[in-house]
Order: structure tokens, then sequence, then C-alpha cells
């Protein structure tokens, strides 16, 4: 099974509301130091979070005028990354500060998140997978309900692990979900979208009972996005709930799964506790399942994956791989995924 990871495509790094006006968040993505900053006009920029002058982390500075000020000689780094000032400089020293750079890192904000691109300084940004929206809801929509989770394993077992379909009457059993008394075969119908696949609309299975609480007749279809991105779009007439999972790689031991809720209902914001907690048990549920995993996997064992309830695991390894070979190949990207029906018990 592949391990690495995928570049030049765009990753979640913070949700909206934890980046102040005029402050700073580090994080670590594909093993890279990333500094966030907001500036006085809202605008959020990404840095290399090392400074290239004696190499402390830029986030232990401040933001000064727009820009990051380290805290060690108190250069300063626009959102470019150029420099733009050094205080210890004399009137008759001659040196081109703005020759000093640190890497930026492209950055888009919307509907409550924050992504970077993490890859090529020169890649065709048009050519990367699309950010997920969901589109009938507002750009600038905030989640009603964020959840964050670090699993201790690398990103792909993270992924294959939350969009295992069979793992639930075990891993999530519970009074509200469903236990492996209630198990019955089932039978859904799926078809490429692009840089990824849907589980496309129906009506969610009988033994779901969490949907009820929607009321009236629910439909709800899945679609998962590379890099790693999973979007759970629930309808009820013109109503809408988002059940929103992106996952970002901190290192091959750690991966970073940011869990978010949207909806449009007025009046479940009345549940929204419930609906809170209900999110965190399942979310912590899975994590504790990957982590048991990992006791097992530390001795490198051979892995298998079966049909039809691991083909969705299948699927992402085959995007996965296209998307790669794809760029080394500088050719367009042929989703290898085709229409199915996959069928398994749960």
């Amino acid at each position: 099974m592949q391990t690495s990871f995928l570049r030049n495509v765009w990753y979640v790094a913070l949700p909206s509301r934890e980046l102040k006006t005029n402050k700073m968040q580090s994080r670590v993505i594909l093993g890279e130091p990333i500094v966030f900053y907001r500036d006085s006009q809202g605008k959020v920029s990404g840095l290399r979070d090392i400074c290239p002058h004696r190499g402390i982390p830029l986030s232990y500075g401040r933001v000064v005028q727009d820009q990051v000020e380290c805290p060690y000689h108190g250069w300063k780094f626009n959102h470019e990354g150029t420099c733009t000032e050094i205080p210890s400089l004399c009137s008759d020293q001659e040196l081109d500060c703005t020759k000093i750079k640190v890497r930026h890192y492209p950055v888009r904000e919307q509907q409550g998140l924050i992504w970077v691109f993490m890859g090529d300084k020169n890649f065709d940004l048009s050519k990367t997978p699309e950010i997920p929206l969901m589109k009938n809801l507002p750009m600038d929509v905030e989640p009603r309900i964020l959840e964050k989770c670090i699993f201790p394993c690398h990103i792909d077992h993270a992924v294959i692990g939350l969009m295992d379909p069979a793992h639930g009457p075990y891993v999530h059993k519970s009074w509200f979900w469903r236990s492996e008394k209630t198990m019955h075969e089932k039978k859904k119908k799926f078809a490429p979208v692009p840089h990824g696949f849907q589980m496309v609309r129906h009506q969610p299975s009988s033994n779901s009972k969490a949907y009820k609480i929607l009321g009236g007749v629910p439909t709800t279809e899945i679609t998962f996005s590379l890099p790693c991105v999973r979007v759970e779009h629930v309808q009820v007439g013109a109503k809408n709930f988002y059940s929103y999972t992106a996952l970002t790689p901190v290192n091959e031991k750690e991966t970073v799964i940011h869990q978010m809720a949207y909806w449009d209902f007025p009046w479940l914001s009345l549940i929204k506790p419930a609906i809170h907690k209900f999110t965190k048990v399942f979310l912590y549920q899975d994590m504790d399942a990957v982590s048991k995993q990992q006791d097992g996997l530390r001795y490198d064992p051979s892995l298998m994956l079966i049909k039809d309830a691991d083909t969705q695991a299948k699927w992402y390894y085959a995007l996965k791989g296209e998307w790669e070979k794809h760029l080394e190949e500088k050719r367009d990207f042929t989703n290898p995924v085709k229409e199915a029906d996959l069928r398994w018990r749960s």
C-alpha cells in the first residue's frame, strides 16, 4: 500500500475562527512548518515558519503593520515573504533586504476554512483538485460545529478508516446508530466525480437512526475528493445538512482531522449540543480504532482489501496513484473510478 503524501494540492490548514486579526498561528503540514497570519484588512497569508537569519520560528514574533516581525532581531516580512526591514542596519550600510525572502504559500479562505497549497512554487493552481464547496450555502458561512482530533497514523490509514462502510456496527455501536444485531445487506450506486467518487444520492438505510431527527424524507450523497476530503450532503426538501471531514497530514505518524457540520435548518440549532456530542463521540471512536490498529501495524503485516466493502479504499489508492503518475508523465489526469454498484453488510 502507498504511504506517500500527495502534493500540488490544497489542504485545510485551520478553521477561520482560530485566526484572529493581527495574530498568528503555526502549523506543521507535510512536515513543513508554516505560520499563518491575518492582517488588519482580514487577509490571510502563509509563510515558512523559520527566519532565514538565525532560524527562530517567526510565529514567536508578532504582526506589525500587516507584516510578520521576527522576535529575535526584528526583521520584518510581508505577505509575499519578502524582507522589508532589518532594524540593525545603519544608514550607510548597503544591503538590499528585499532580496531576502522566506517561502510564502498560496492561501484561500472560504466557508469558514483556511486552505493552503502544498506543492511546487510554479504549479498551475487551475490544475489542482477543486476545494470542495457546499454549493447550497453562502461563501461566508461558518461551521455550526467544529471538532478537531489528531489520529496517530499516516493519512492513508485515516482516510480509508473514515470512509470504510463496514466498521459502523462495531466501532460506532450505540443506541442512536446501529449494532451488529441490525446489520443487513446494502447496495449503493457509485459514480466518478472530478478527482474523486460519489455515493449517489439515496435514502439513508433504515438502521441509520440519526437521520430521523431531520424529519421528512431525507436523502443523502457522500463525495470523496482528493487529496482527502469527505462531504456528506443530506437534504430534506430545500433544507441542507453537511457533514464535512477534512484530513491534513502533519507527518508520517500524525494526521489532523477537522470534522465540521453545517446546516440551514433553523430549529436544528436548538439541539446543537446533542449534535456536537454525537459528532465528538463518532470521531473519537474512529480515533480509538486507528490508535489500536497501530499496535498491529508496527509489525509491518501484509494487509488485504476485499470486494465490495473495501472498494472505496481501492479507489482512493488508485486516485492517489493516478494523481502522482499524471504529474510525472506531464499529462491530463484520468479518473480511474468507473460507475459501480457496491454491496456489503452493515
